[in-house]
């Protein structure tokens, strides 16, 4: 199989495997995966995968973090022809639950540090997936049950590996990885990204940025986030090397760049922020980087201008986009001299769209407004996700067809403004904290489930912190722990204020200002 006109996400894995075998493509502590080993493992464990499926798998869970299961568990996937769907332990053993019966796995990779909480995950499960574990001894992981079928690490390393030329073919209609974000009904809800929507962000992103096999990038976030996928496959298809940081070291950069020679950063703004606040992006603490990308939340304007004195010699840029555009759809280039007079509520432009995608800006009625005119973002083209998995309503509610195209609400307010856009807020409850969007409506249906008879969550006091005011006779104490029993720790309200009622507005639903102002109001003095 040729993989130059291949489709498949991750075939230049295997380019580059055949053409640069002993360069670096994956490091992982101190430990360095040359191309060659990194394919060769992965073609292993693929053929493993078909064999357990009987053919071509559908969908793989990677249930790992940071380890060699979890980036290889990916490889392996896309190259016995299944998606890839992310799974994070640090999640409730509920919600991975949930995740597992709605992708209807055929297989889950898991690591050593993951073993802990599988057997749960895998108990009630109508149709129990194979089980490989890459670095584990099938008697050291524990009772998984008598009809779960384990391959343990040393059947994955003495496998035979797929011929690349024999890999189950896939097209660009295919899903290459399904990833599960905050639901507003208390149900995480499913994204399906094809292989030809990530090839079309890929080649995008190629042409902007002409990444070589010199650059080394940065992996800040979990693989549960989709902006995990831009550092993986930006950096296996054009022969690079990805250096995946551990969160101490997120947090405290500068000697793992220099250590490691990165040359492109991408993380969400929070941290710069971060950094910042603890006054250590002095100027010129990072020479190696040429790039400074930022996703993921608003990029704020003295975060830019520092970054950028920290990073002289690189380009510094804010994208946005949500996974349902597959990764980022807009861009803006960070110029000090223009830059800083384009921002709105003090947060940098979102930008220009990336060639070949299709903008509208519309009312409530999705009319399209005028130039300049403040409406709801919407993007169609080729990095526009097929819908929701398996939730044709949610599909209906969040995509529509305008003159031939298909375009997908993002739910965010913009303005075009001297030919880019800048993001005014929400139109919905959706809300970004610490670059994890959250649907706000999620936190609420898990509070009244714990016995809340209303529930309004929001960000308050600040934009990084979620509050929760409930009414009913549950307590405070009894909401957050049921919460931490149900959500990711960043969906997790930081206090809970309970009310007589909730004030509503003239239509019957809540009044948040007015709820807003309650909270003013009623704080504690040290809040």
């Amino acid at each position: 199989m040729s993989t130059a006109l291949n489709p498949r996400l991750g075939s230049g894995l295997l380019r580059h495997a055949s053409g640069r075998p002993d360069h670096v493509a994956l490091t992982l502590g101190r430990r360095d995966y040359t191309y060659e080993e990194t394919a060769l493992t992965a073609r292993r464990w693929a053929a493993l995968l078909v064999e357990a499926a009987g053919g071509r798998p559908r969908r793989v869970g990677v249930f790992a973090h940071r380890s060699e299961a979890s980036y290889l568990g990916v490889a392996a996937a896309l190259f016995a022809g299944a998606a890839f769907v992310p799974l994070n332990r640090k999640f409730p053993a509920e919600r991975t639950r949930s995740m597992l019966e709605r992708a209807d796995v055929d297989a889950l990779v898991v690591d050593s540090a993951s073993l802990e909480g599988l057997a749960g995950l895998l108990r009630g499960l109508a149709r129990k997936p194979v089980v490989l574990l890459p670095d584990t001894l099938r008697g050291r992981a524990g009772d998984l049950g008598v009809d779960v079928r384990v391959l343990d690490a040393v059947d994955l390393a003495t496998a035979a590996p797929l011929e690349p030329d024999r890999l189950p073919p896939v097209s660009s209609d295919d899903i290459a990885y399904l990833l599960f974000t905050s639901g507003s009904t208390g149900v995480p809800k499913g994204v399906p990204v094809t292989h030809g929507n990530a090839r079309a962000f890929l080649e995008a992103n190629q042409a902007r940025y002409r990444l070589t096999a010199d650059d080394r990038l940065t992996q800040t976030f979990d693989q549960t986030f989709d902006l995990s996928v831009f550092d993986l496959f930006m950096a296996w298809e054009n022969g690079a090397r990805l250096c995946a940081m551990d969160p101490l070291e997120i947090l405290a950069p500068f000697k793992y760049l220099e250590r490691n020679g990165i040359t492109v950063w991408f993380s969400v703004p929070s941290v710069a922020a971060v950094l910042r606040k603890r006054g250590v992006l002095g100027p010129g603490t990072m020479p190696t980087l040429r790039w400074s990308l930022f996703c993921g939340e608003a990029l704020p304007r003295a975060s830019a201008e520092a970054w950028q004195a920290a990073a002289p010699g690189s380009i510094v840029e804010n994208l946005y986009g949500p996974t349902e555009l597959t990764i980022a759809c807009t861009v803006h280039r960070w110029d000090p001299a223009t830059s800083p007079a384009a921002c709105v509520h003090d947060n940098v432009p979102i930008g220009r769209p990336y060639p070949g995608l299709n903008t509208l800006v519309v009312d409530e009625r999705l009319v399209p407004v005028p130039d300049g005119a403040n409406g709801e973002l919407c993007v169609a083209g080729p990095q526009t996700t097929p819908g929701y998995w398996r939730a044709p309503e949610l599909t209906a509610q969040r995509y529509f067809v305008h003159r031939g195209r298909t375009y997908y609400r993002t739910g965010d307010l913009v303005r075009l403004q001297d030919g880019e856009y800048v993001c005014l807020g929400r139109n919905d409850q959706q809300v970004k904290v610490g670059g994890h969007r959250i649907e706000l409506g999620e936190i609420e249906a898990v509070l009244r489930r714990a016995g809340a008879v209303e529930a309004a969550a929001m960000l308050w006091p600040d934009q990084d912190t979620i509050t929760a005011v409930v009414t009913g006779e549950a307590g405070p104490g009894a909401l957050i722990e049921a919460c931490n029993a149900a959500l990711p720790a960043y969906m997790v309200p930081r206090s809970v204020r309970a009310a007589g009622e909730l004030p509503v507005n003239g239509n019957g639903k809540v009044d948040r200002a007015a709820l807003r102002r309650w909270l003013d109001e009623t704080a504690p003095a040290s809040t």
